[in-house]
């Protein structure tokens, strides 16, 4: 059953009972399109001898919708309302993700060879030769995906534990896309040496960490330790991996509107995780100059010390051919601010700084925001790249050969490919695995 249709709607499924006549099903869709709402779905759930019941996927724009097109429809003479289902929160229901056994168990000698006493034979072998758990376990294969819920999505602090819906499904799209078994930690402290030293402690399980919707500035501490301490990859995603994106857009939105991107003065309005994190990565790739602006002075002094520059909102506007904006404030940028020939991506989701139609309507030579710029289309490759190879570190040049790829796998007039394009994902594992083979970074096999 279909559950999404275009940006904004809200998907719900009505259980409707109706005679089983000609006619009641037309009333039905009659009404829904007369109080503007779209039909999905319709799919016959049982059948009576008078009546039928159908379970009808609509999608609207708000709550207030959904309610007046349920109380019109209980209205009609022969029709009943059995139910509303809510269709998000229906998948969410017990879980997106699992752990499952690989192997078939139908016999006593199976279980004898998985677990005791065969078993023992591999764990010895291991305690002699540690490396040998990348042969005969799951460690190679599994990133943990740690958060404390400080910065989740554009809901902000809300905790660890209600942040766990957005951690499985990170797991379940790195399952789907790249075959890596990501494994949800949730840690409720906001102290970053308490979430230091758990993950520094549970760090053997895993092949790399995923840090995840962890908030500014503790964000950087906590990478900048644990991918010193740790020989294995790390990487905060919020930062890394939306950069790597944003950088694969502006490849592909200079080429739309002529600009040469190592030429152009960048404009980050919010300097947090990510603001912070496509300015390093764009100054990596060779990017002279980057103008940022926070309402924290400290975020702004954070910049100057990586290189970059610190100003106003107004200085931001008025002095860059390319503006970065992730501040998570809807109309923050005005229409009269916009240069003309410029090009703005307001990335803050589900409301941008401006939206783009307004901008190019007042001289922006191109603007996106955030929906089209999804970091899931970096993260996934990254990863299974560093697996593949055992990088002990992500570092630039594997960032900047994920988003030169990602660029490429863009159709005519896309800034970005589909998340769920069939070949972007191999293809950026593999530009990963080159990268780190001729920075160095590969852990020896011993």
């Amino acid at each position: 059953m279909e559950i999404e249709k275009g940006a904004g709607k809200i998907a719900k499924c009505l259980r409707v009972m109706l005679y089983d006549k000609p006619g009641h099903l037309a009333k039905v869709t009659a009404v829904i399109a007369e109080k503007k709402a779209s039909v999905g779905d319709i799919r016959l759930v049982r059948m009576g001898r008078t009546h039928n019941t159908r379970e009808i996927v609509i999608y609207v724009s708000s709550e207030e919708q959904l309610e007046d097109v349920v109380d019109s429809l209980s209205n009609l003479s022969g029709i009943i309302v059995e139910d509303v289902i809510d269709l998000v929160h229906q998948m969410h229901e017990g879980g997106k993700i699992a752990t499952k056994s690989r192997l078939p168990i139908k016999t006593i000698s199976d279980v004898r060879k998985i677990y005791t006493p065969g078993v023992a034979a591999v764990c010895r072998d291991i305690q002699k030769k540690p490396e040998l758990a990348f042969k005969y376990t799951t460690i190679p294969n599994q990133v943990a995906i740690v958060t404390n819920g400080t910065a989740i999505l554009g809901l902000g602090d809300i905790g660890a534990v209600a942040g766990m819906p957005v951690m499985e499904g990170k797991a379940a799209l790195f399952d789907h896309l790249v075959g890596v078994s990501g494994v949800p930690i949730l840690i409720q402290n906001y102290d970053p040496q308490v979430i230091i030293d758990t993950v520094r402690n549970i760090a053997p399980t895993f092949g790399a960490i995923k840090l995840e919707d962890i908030k500014a500035p503790e964000c950087f501490e906590i990478e900048d330790v644990l991918d010193e301490e740790l020989d294995i990859p790390v990487m905060h995603d919020d930062q890394h991996g939306t950069a790597v994106v944003v950088l694969a857009a502006l490849l592909n939105a200079t080429r739309f509107s002529g600009l040469m991107l190592k030429k152009s003065v960048i404009g980050v309005i919010g300097l947090g995780a990510a603001g912070t994190g496509i300015s390093k990565l764009l100054m990596s790739y060779g990017v002279k100059k980057v103008i940022g602006t926070d309402l924290d002075e400290s975020a702004k002094e954070r910049l100057v010390s990586l290189g970059g520059e610190s100003g106003t909102l107004d200085d931001v506007m008025k002095h860059s051919n390319i503006v970065i904006a992730t501040t998570g404030c809807p109309g923050l940028i005005r229409p009269e601010m916009v240069r003309h020939g410029s090009v703005i991506l307001a990335l803050s989701n589900p409301n941008p700084e401006i939206e783009p139609e307004l901008a190019m309507e007042h001289g922006a030579a191109f603007a996106a925001d955030g929906k089209s710029v999804n970091n899931a289309l970096g993260f996934p490759g990254i990863f299974r790249g560093a697996l593949n190879v055992r990088e002990t570190k992500i570092n630039n040049k594997m960032k900047i050969a994920a988003a030169q790829t990602i660029a490429r796998f863009a159709e005519e007039n896309e800034l970005v490919p589909s998340l769920l394009h069939p070949e972007v994902h191999q293809a950026v594992t593999a530009a990963v695995e080159r990268a780190a083979l001729e920075s160095g970074v590969i852990k020896p096999w011993e």
